[in-house]
């Protein structure tokens, strides 16, 4: 199986990223991912920056290098950012919003279709291979059970399977919304924000009345409270069809995730309980984990 290494969701500052990705080329990674996917006034990197951190990257590293895009496109600059990214001429993109699945269809330059697409059956997906999507990362929500349903229809429709990729590791991004929350939690407007989200490398912890965590507020974005963490789960992920393990960043201790999850496809055994979350995997609430599942 390989790993992969998802787009940084959170704001960082230019020189955070850039020495995150200088750790991360050392990394035993098939593929990582780089772009500002969440919101456009993030402008640590600007596409020429994320354009020559990818040409970097690719000299430094043996990994496949993929630019992802926005996730909710808002106004016309954002369009045309879009736009050019999809017409860079050198890297693979990921396509996070119909938009891009448009500009990369009409330009007939194959894709990853990233999990945003909320592609969930075999037709779907035999649409979306038919415009030239290779790589299929299913919403985050997707049970193995599901994944494995949508790929024995595309079977039955004679399409021919493209790479699955499973969010295996990190915060799960779960909803975008044109209201900025973060912004909201300290009085601001979202056009006068201030980028204040840069004071949070890994979002803000939104707990219930009684205190329980539910959910991480990141700009426009919901993610899950909980760590989602698969690596328990690496046989079904297998079962499953999963290719590619997709590991989301996190401000710190990385190089020891990618470890060890490098260690059990190099034939360690997988651990019988890890600490996060894994419910959606198993057909239940995504915040339930192995232990409340009774799977340990």
């Amino acid at each position: 199986m390989k790993l992969s290494l998802g787009p940084v969701l959170f704001f960082w500052e230019r020189d955070a990223l850039m020495q995150f990705y200088a750790d991360m080329a050392e990394q035993p990674l098939d593929i990582i991912y780089l772009g500002e996917t969440v919101c456009s006034k993030r402008r640590s990197l600007s596409l020429d920056d994320w354009l020559g951190l990818a040409r970097d990257m690719q000299q430094h590293s043996t990994a496949q290098i993929v630019l992802s895009g926005l996730t909710l496109v808002e106004a016309a600059s954002e369009l045309s950012s879009l736009k050019r990214m999809c017409n860079n001429g050198e890297f693979l993109v990921e396509a996070n919003d119909m938009a891009a699945v448009h500009f990369l269809s009409e330009l007939k330059v194959p894709f990853i279709g990233g999990p945003a697409l909320n592609i969930y059956n075999g037709h779907t997906l035999a649409e979306f291979i038919a415009a030239g999507m290779l790589r299929w990362s299913p919403p985050v929500e997707s049970s193995a059970k599901i994944i494995s349903a949508t790929l024995k229809q595309l079977d039955q429709l004679g399409v021919m399977r493209p790479e699955v990729e499973v969010f295996a590791y990190g915060h799960l991004p779960l909803a975008y919304s044109a209201r900025c929350f973060t912004a909201r939690s300290e009085n601001r407007a979202k056009d006068d924000c201030e980028l204040c989200c840069i004071k949070y490398q890994e979002g803000i912890p939104l707990l219930s009345q009684e205190g329980q965590a539910l959910f991480t507020i990141n700009g426009i974005q919901t993610l899950s409270a909980e760590i989602n963490n698969l690596l328990a789960d690496f046989s079904s992920l297998k079962a499953a069809g999963t290719d590619i393990a997709r590991l989301s960043p996190r401000a710190q201790g990385m190089p020891e995730v990618i470890r060890a999850w490098d260690k059990v496809r190099q034939g360690e055994p997988a651990p019988l309980a890890v600490q996060g979350c894994n419910g959606y995997w198993h057909g239940r609430p995504g915040m339930l984990s192995v232990e409340e599942l009774g799977l340990c």
